[in-house]
């Protein structure tokens, strides 16, 4: 008879892409995989102001699938609530959340004080979900874990991390408590990324978790240098200026890439690119670090370095806003929820010379989804802001793996988990993707509910 040894709870990305949070609990032992942010949607960024539905204190441990905000952000709350526990990862991990989460904190300190400031906040006065300081002693919980190698975990499980692609230190989560095996694909890389190496092979485990960002869609198989190429030349006849709100970590850098490539070979003219992120700028510092998790050798990597004009100050920052066109700027967040890119909107998306660029999946609720949805303005700062820039879109630079190559990846189980949830997607990707697992595989497969616990047996 089977005999449960473990729960499973969905504390996020449950029908969305962001909150991403599996606590797990053994005995009297709770692993928390994932501690990230919510984003988009109002109704699910107000989770992240709820109290979670266990003690932080109790948590024994968290372990991290990879560095983005939606996966590590929640943290220095986590951490101001109570726990005490090790946060386990990846060292690349460890030194983007580094970068990430102290930059974080500072920004929702800076929207706070900017809402107090002019008025804009319903909340009197608004205050920061944490602070830089916070962030910064979230750090020193970290302890990292190399590649493919066994890591004792609280209450004798196992952890065995392999590299994800889709960012570096991103990690394929595997967990052993006695016969039991679980394993998160945190995001998924793809196999033939520009930049990072193709996710690592996995033959068998009892419980997968996966993720379904792209699980209704395939990616454009065009080059998407053309497309990028197509869009500059395109602007710079209009004498416009290119924004691109671009994710600070990863898809940065393959743009910064993509763009000296394109100058290197003549198709597009050497106009100028300004990365207007600190954050951005000390990330692309640590692909150097790590140069054995991605493709480039080091005189690829250091040309994707020198590619862009680094804005570091706020007063570069804005004095970028009166230069005019032809120029590009990429500036963080990559879904334009927050950060410096939203100065730039404010300024350039009324102008129809203009092209406001995204280069990833845009969660519902976000401004970059309202903008790829054709809304005629969106809202900045409490006021709202014309949109009559061009608004496109390069969906096929996405770090995440399609349907497809999720599918591919998964045909090298030499068995069927016993069972296969799916997390991390909109509702219609999540339920595709599901589908497909069970008509193309003859897998069990099932997309949990938020707050949902099920047992695992063995």
């Amino acid at each position: 008879m089977a005999r449960s040894t473990m729960q499973l709870t969905f504390l996020g990305a449950t029908g969305t892409v962001t909150g991403s949070k599996y606590l797990i609990q053994f005995g009297d032992k709770k692993i928390l995989v994932d501690c990230g942010l919510f984003q988009g949607y109002k109704q699910l960024r107000l989770r992240n102001w709820a109290a979670l539905p266990l003690t932080p204190e109790k948590i024994d441990a968290v372990i991290l699938t990879h560095a983005h905000l939606d996966h590590s952000g929640y943290l220095p709350l986590l951490i101001k609530n109570g726990f005490k526990g090790k946060i386990y990862c990846s060292a690349a991990t460890r030194d983007l959340c580094a970068i990430l989460l102290p930059d974080s904190g500072h920004l929702q300190e800076e929207e706070a004080a900017f809402a107090n400031r002019y008025g804009f906040s319903k909340h009197k006065p608004a205050q920061p979900l944490y602070t830089r300081q916070d962030a910064e002693r979230a750090l020193a919980q970290f302890q990292t874990v190399e590649f493919e190698r066994d890591f004792p975990l609280p209450g004798d499980a196992i952890l065995y991390l392999r590299r994800a692609g889709h960012l570096l230190g991103a990690s394929l989560v595997q967990i052993r408590h006695k016969e039991m095996t679980l394993l998160f694909t945190g995001d998924l890389g793809r196999p033939n990324d520009p930049i990072m190496v193709a996710p690592a092979e996995v033959a068998r485990a009892d419980y997968l978790i996966v993720e379904s960002t792209y699980g209704n869609r395939l990616h454009d198989p065009a080059d998407p240098k053309e497309k990028l190429a197509e869009i500059i030349n395109r602007t710079i006849k209009r004498q416009g200026v290119i924004v691109v709100p671009a994710f600070a970590v990863g898809r940065a850098q393959t743009l910064m890439y993509l763009i000296h490539l394109l100058k290197t070979a003549g198709t597009i003219p050497d106009i100028p690119v300004y990365l207007n992120s600190p954050m951005a700028v000390n990330a692309t510092a640590v692909y150097r670090r790590y140069r054995g998790e991605h493709r480039l050798n080091p005189e690829q990597c250091e040309a994707m370095c020198a590619s862009a004009k680094i804005i570091n100050s706020v007063e570069e920052s804005k004095q970028l806003n009166q230069l005019h066109g032809p120029m590009i700027i990429i500036s963080a967040s990559g879904m334009a929820t927050g950060g410096r890119v939203l100065h730039h909107l404010k300024t350039f998306a009324p102008d129809p010379r203009n092209t406001i660029l995204f280069a990833g999946f845009q969660a519902g609720g976000t401004r970059g989804a309202d903008m790829l949805r054709g809304v005629e303005a969106v809202k900045i700062h409490g006021k709202y802001v014309p949109v009559r820039a061009e608004v496109a879109n390069i969906d096929n630079l996405s770090a995440h793996a399609d349907y497809s190559e999720t599918l591919n990846w998964l045909k090298h189980f030499v068995s069927p988990p016993r069972h296969t949830f799916i997390t991390h997607g909109e509702p219609d990707a999540a339920d595709a993707l599901r589908h497909r697992i069970e008509e193309h595989l003859g897998w069990r497969a099932s997309v949990p509910e938020y707050q949902e616990t099920v047992p695992l047996d063995f």
